[in-house]
């Protein structure tokens, strides 16, 4: 069983369909051909997250038989994912949905049509300008991760040759321009907030300095500004992609598929011919195309209007997810857990972050409309979290947290104040903070040393509570107060907001010696 014998049609499809296997039900190489002449999307970034999602849908839209065309794939940065994840397998891919209860569905993505390496030192270079200046292309898309969207000074000088993928991506819209100021939507799929003012500054940063240098006529940038000719929509995305997983590789060779080796390439990006991923996904799109778009509510994708992504967005980091992996991470950390999903079967954690949503979080949302809050975080502790097949960690989620707490937090209490709402119904939110003080001091609940993951501000908040010691209830507790009144890092000074000394007798309790970190999140979890 391999992926190439299904394009050139020397496969049993029985034989993978009794397996379990979703084949393509839509012409292969009709599709592509359409695709070449007249192509209505290219995507930058070949990814895992693509190849799950995006290449996902479109394979979903396909399959229904009202859409003939697929979608293009352009790397901008590791061009071995090309060489060795895409061409090798005629483009196709195989996508194994991970679920909560242990099972897996395994589905054939054939919706890619071709994989370019966007530089010009490559041929690829001349298709990519060709497709550009075709009047069909009506969507470009990016899952590059938000570095990708940088500018550098440096790559600013390279003229209209520059290295960075914001860069190249202005090189093209100019041929574009060039080709009679053709309409485009310029469409971000990555996981960041506002994504689509992201890609704008990016490729707008180009297209001035190449004006203001005289490259490019002025024109060139009141079409980039021109609504009715170039776009950038906002969009909400949210799947879990990890790397290719060894029980998946075992589960797909016990079946006899045989394309399932692991690639790393040269740029350590870790991949394979087949994409594990979580069976929840979300994509809510700003419904704002110049050229028209593929399809993809067929897939499942949602599209409404900016605003509306936008409250979406906000649910998501301030109530629905986000807050509740900050909590249950900080504390994971500090309870020896590596796992997430071995977390949610933990007696205080699992209630911890259900009451943190459900009762402290949920009374300030705004209802998107388009995705129910309460069946959002259902979806969170009922699926997502406790997936087996999910390897992710605590120490991986507690990343950056000085940079998360503002928005996963503070955004909520800002809305009580707003609101007036009594600050007393806080209360795991609360220890949540509180328990950023504890886990500063690197030290897990046996008081064993661990090491906290990277942080910009984490050596000068780690100083802060270094006068504090475990076991010493009589100490001088003033360094609370210099942490709790940063609004930098909790979104708001706590002690304005009402909140300081109840996080102050938290963080004691705490700091209590040996098991005081449990005992401390077992009152209150149960209390609450």
């Amino acid at each position: 069983m391999k992926l190439t014998d299904i394009k050139s049609g020397s496969y049993n499809a029985a034989e993978w369909e009794s397996k379990g296997y979703e084949l393509p039900k839509f012409d292969i190489e009709a599709v592509a051909r359409k695709t070449h002449d007249a192509p209505t999307w290219v995507h930058f970034g070949g990814g895992n997250i693509f190849r799950a999602f995006p290449a996902a849908l479109l394979n979903d839209a396909l399959n229904t038989g009202k859409y003939d065309r697929g979608v293009i794939v352009a790397e901008t940065f590791d061009f071995e994912v090309v060489d060795k994840a895409y061409r090798p397998y005629d483009n196709l891919s195989l996508l194994v949905s991970l679920q909560s209860l242990g099972t897996i569905e395994k589905k054939v993505i054939a919706s890619v049509t071709e994989s370019l390496k966007a530089d010009y030192q490559f041929e690829d270079w001349a298709r990519l300008v060709e497709i550009f200046k075709n009047p069909s292309l009506q969507m470009i898309s990016f899952t590059i991760t938000e570095k990708g969207y940088s500018v550098a000074p440096a790559d600013l000088e390279r003229g209209l040759k520059p290295v960075l993928a914001m860069g190249k991506v202005c090189a093209l819209l100019l041929e574009r321009y060039n080709a009679g100021k053709l309409p485009l939507t310029v469409q971000s799929m990555d996981n960041c907030s506002h994504n689509g003012d992201k890609v704008k500054a990016g490729v707008m940063a180009y297209a001035e300095k190449w004006v203001a240098d005289g490259l490019v006529p002025a024109d060139f940038l009141a079409y980039l500004k021109d609504e009715s000719k170039i776009t950038f929509p906002w969009s909400m995305i949210d799947k879990i992609t990890p790397r290719p997983h060894v029980k998946v590789k075992e589960l797909l060779a016990a079946d006899g598929f045989e394309d399932n080796d692991y690639i790393e390439t040269e740029k350590h990006t870790f991949t394979a011919p087949f994409v594990n991923a979580e069976e929840v996904q979300y994509l809510v799109v700003e419904d704002n195309y110049t050229n028209g778009r593929p399809p993809l509510e067929l897939g499942g994708t949602l599209y409404t209007t900016r605003e509306t992504v936008d409250k979406v967005e906000t649910m998501k980091v301030t109530t629905c997810l986000n807050p509740l992996h900050t909590a249950m991470s900080i504390y994971g950390v500090m309870l020896g857990y590596t796992l997430i999903s071995a977390e949610m079967a933990d007696e205080d954690l699992r209630p911890f972050i259900q009451k943190i949503g459900y009762m402290e979080a949920m009374p300030v949302v705004t209802d998107p409309g388009v995705l129910n809050p309460y069946e959002f975080i259902g979806a969170v502790i009922n699926k997502r979290l406790p997936n087996p097949f999910m390897p992710d960690a605590p120490q991986r989620i507690s990343t950056d947290t000085s940079q998360k707490l503002p928005i996963r937090f503070g955004e909520t209490i800002k809305k009580y104040v707003a609101r007036g709402l009594d600050m007393n119904n806080l209360v795991l939110i609360p220890l949540t903070l509180a328990g950023y003080a504890r886990f500063l001091k690197a030290l897990d609940d046996d008081l064993q040393p661990f090491t906290p993951s990277s942080d910009p501000k984490l050596d000068e908040l780690m100083a802060i509570v270094a006068p504090l010691e475990i076991g010493k209830p009589d100490q001088d507790w003033s360094p609370l107060r210099k942490l709790f009144s940063r609004d930098d890092i909790f979104g708001i000074n706590l002690y304005e907001a009402g909140l300081g000394e109840k996080i102050e007798g938290m963080v004691k309790e705490l700091y209590a010696g040996k098991g005081a970190v449990r005992a401390t999140l077992h009152k209150y979890t149960q209390a609450r």
